[in-house]
């Protein structure tokens, strides 16, 4: 099975939040259209700007991991 890490984003600019799935177009459905309450449903994350797949879900938690911490640039400039 294939894991995704990936970043969505709220607009140019703007929030970004990272997240780990094994179905990347479902989750970001979910993203989209505010089903899952929290983060992404108050700050209006909906883009899927950057994704990422891995081999296993042990390796796609550890790269989130990584990511999470990252300085904002590193995150913009991978998106790019």
């Amino acid at each position: 099975m294939t894991y995704y890490v990936y970043i969505l984003a709220s607009h140019r600019n703007g929030t970004l939040y990272i997240g780990v799935t094994n179905d990347l177009a479902r989750r970001v459905h979910e993203h989209r259209n505010g089903a899952v309450p929290g983060f992404t449903k108050k700050y209006r994350v909906k883009q899927l700007v950057y994704f990422e797949p891995h081999d296993s879900i042990e390796e796609a938690i550890l790269r989130e991991k990584r990511m999470k911490v990252w300085k904002r640039a590193w995150k913009i400039e991978a998106i790019q």
